[in-house]
């Protein structure tokens, strides 16, 4: 993709085709992550859809210094939380980049990602939002600051104590 900000001028100057680079780019990120909020994956790909469409209708309304990828991940996770709140469910999917266990057989990988899925249910959703951004996207805390609308610290705090609470959780899974 070209520089976001020729793209993003590109786009505010009425050239509709250069937001498809855009939404090319960000795709398959978007929908991971919203797969991991979300728990669905044909939910995950309409939350995306209507990632890209308010984007595309906001952009006109952003400012000339505007950070594309928080931006659009902010959009994802307000489409996310309004999906959480009709449903007033949250589940997980495991996370995928997590080292896999020792023994090839499929069925412990199974297992493994099922005990991360429910360690990972367990921590409090803000502190899960940071964790997956930061350890599965790879976000820095200023980009997760600005996609959750917190200060950096905040993000710090939560990263630490989501991790703490994942590991303790993990590690109960790993006992039963």
């Amino acid at each position: 993709m070209q520089d976001e900000a020729q793209v993003i001028n590109l786009v505010r100057a009425g050239n509709t085709g250069a937001f498809t680079g855009i939404a090319e780019c960000y795709q398959v990120p978007i929908i991971r992550y919203l797969h991991r909020l979300t728990g669905e994956y044909d939910v995950a790909l309409d939350l995306a859809q209507d990632t890209f469409v308010r984007a595309y209708q906001g952009i006109l309304k952003t400012d000339a210094e505007l950070s594309l990828k928080p931006w659009l991940y902010k959009i994802a996770t307000n489409l996310a939380r309004q999906h959480h709140r009709r449903k007033r469910i949250l589940s997980f999917v495991p996370i995928a980049h997590v080292q896999e266990p020792k023994s090839s057989s499929a069925v412990n990988k199974v297992d493994e990602r099922l005990t991360i899925g429910e360690a990972l249910r367990q921590v409090p959703p803000e502190q899960r939002n940071c964790i997956v951004l930061h350890f599965v996207e790879g976000f820095t805390y200023r980009e997760i600051g600005e996609v959750l609308g917190t200060s950096e610290d905040a993000v710090r705090k939560r990263v630490v104590r989501g991790s703490e609470k994942f590991r303790q959780a993990y590690r109960k899974q790993e006992v039963s």
